[in-house]
């Protein structure tokens, strides 16, 4: 028997590795994508007379206008305004307003005195600021699969192949079809959706495997432990099939007794001390 003290207090604290923080590749791409448009505006930094050049230069380069989201650390090609002077939805794409519109947005969310007084030096430069300030939000995402790919790594090292012994996000209807099992207990008879992030058939057993890792605290924690429970106790009624949980993460320290409920009725759930104490191929093999 496992002690569940011992077991959490072996959680890590973060599973970020280097390409977490930003994903320059797709900063510079889309830095890139705007790139001949932004060096034209730039000859609008420290104009004496902006407004007309602005002016001037969207009329003969209307495509700059695509330009103009991005200085704002949007990526919309539409951007709604309103205060006194009326409601305006600016399109980026096509003008849809006269010129005299678009200095007043560019007055009006300060873009003129931004690119007039010399603040910036190169809009290349500070789209490119930008995008990464934005490419933060993507964190949350590239987070999210840090334990899946810790798990497939180590799926991978001990012999399992892609498509053929495991499988990536497989709903139970696809897992069904293609074994022939029944899985209505664990999706109130076919109308629960759900979706395992790895399957793993070595053999006769269908092995349904979540993965996660918290490294701060949040409700939803209490609600996967609670769900991941039902789950277990379900898989328990169908022969041929077992689920497994690998977790790991500081924020379950805030869960803990919803975890410990979890831990105590089901015996495939394992941290990342355990994985890389061999527990995929003592499940699997």
């Amino acid at each position: 028997m496992r002690d569940f003290t011992s077991w959490l207090a072996a959680f890590r604290e973060s599973i970020s590795d280097y390409g977490y923080y930003a994903d320059f590749k797709k900063i510079h791409r889309n830095a890139d994508k705007i790139k001949v448009e932004l060096n034209i505006l730039n000859s609008l930094i420290g104009s004496e007379n902006i407004e007309a050049d602005f002016a001037a230069l969207v009329e003969r380069y209307p495509e700059t206008l695509k330009c103009i989201p991005i200085l704002l650390a949007v990526h919309k090609r539409e951007i709604y305004a309103i205060d006194s002077d009326g409601e305006f939805r600016y399109s980026f794409r096509n003008a849809n307003y006269p010129i005299e519109q678009y200095k007043v947005f560019m007055r009006k969310t300060g873009l003129f005195d931004l690119i007039e007084n010399h603040i910036i030096a190169s809009l290349v430069d500070y789209a490119t600021g930008v995008e990464t300030g934005l490419d933060s939000n993507g964190r949350k995402n590239r987070g999210g699969h840090l334990m899946e790919n810790l798990v497939e790594a180590h799926l991978k090292k001990s012999g399992f192949v892609y498509g053929d012994t495991y499988f990536k996000e497989m709903r139970i209807a696809e897992i069904e079809a293609k074994w022939n099992i029944d899985l209505s207990a664990l999706s109130n008879g076919g109308k629960t959706v759900k979706r395992f992030d790895f399957v793993v058939k070595p053999g006769n057993t269908i092995y349904g495997v979540e993965t996660n890792f918290y490294s701060s605290k949040g409700s939803k924690l209490n609600e996967t432990a609670r769900s991941y429970k039902t789950i277990a106790l379900e898989a328990r009624q169908i022969d041929g099939f077992e689920f497994v949980w690998f977790t790991d993460g500081r924020g379950w320290n805030k869960a803990k007794h919803n975890l410990e409920e979890t831990f105590d009725v089901m015996e495939h759930i394992y941290c990342i001390s355990d994985i890389e104490a061999g527990a995929i191929r003592r499940i699997f093999v």
